[in-house]
């Protein structure tokens, strides 16, 4: 699954300060534009994943933000929106979702989706690919950045 124009990073915290929202926002925008490609859509919005699990951190149901992003909108006003309909994290709300989200997959119950994910993808001797970001990253050609 290599990169896809219009989908940032997970990394990614332009979009209201927290990894993944900016990604699930373009993910959105590339569903409604027709152009999100098959293997996306498999996990688009699924509760045990993370757009599902963005969405309830924030109190926001993802077919409420699917409407919201169908309307239009920068993805500053986009997030202030999401704010306004559910939790507005503070600055130590946003740094344990941050924190959670980046590792998830190391040593957790993603452990065992990242472990598949590796096995469909050959990359099984990768021991660089830790967690659900770093397997984002490399099966979309991107190198994921240095342990923090």
């Amino acid at each position: 699954m290599p990169a896809v124009e219009g989908i940032r990073s997970p990394y990614d915290r332009n979009a209201g300060g927290l990894h993944h929202l900016g990604r699930m926002l373009d993910k959105m925008r590339l569903k409604l534009a027709g152009r999100l490609p098959g293997d996306f859509q498999r996990n688009y919005g699924l509760s045990f994943g993370l757009d599902g699990q963005l969405c309830g951190f924030l109190g926001v149901e993802f077919a409420a933000i699917e409407t919201r992003v169908a309307a239009g909108g920068t993805d500053a006003e986009l997030a202030e929106w999401v704010f306004t309909q559910g939790l507005r994290p503070n600055r130590g709300q946003t740094q344990v979702w941050n924190e959670y989200i980046r590792k998830l997959g190391w040593n957790d119950r993603g452990t065992a989706v990242i472990t598949k994910v590796k096995e469909q993808a050959g990359l099984t001797a990768r021991t660089d690919i830790q967690t659900i970001f770093d397997g984002i990253e490399v099966l979309e050609d991107r190198t994921p950045p240095p342990r923090a």
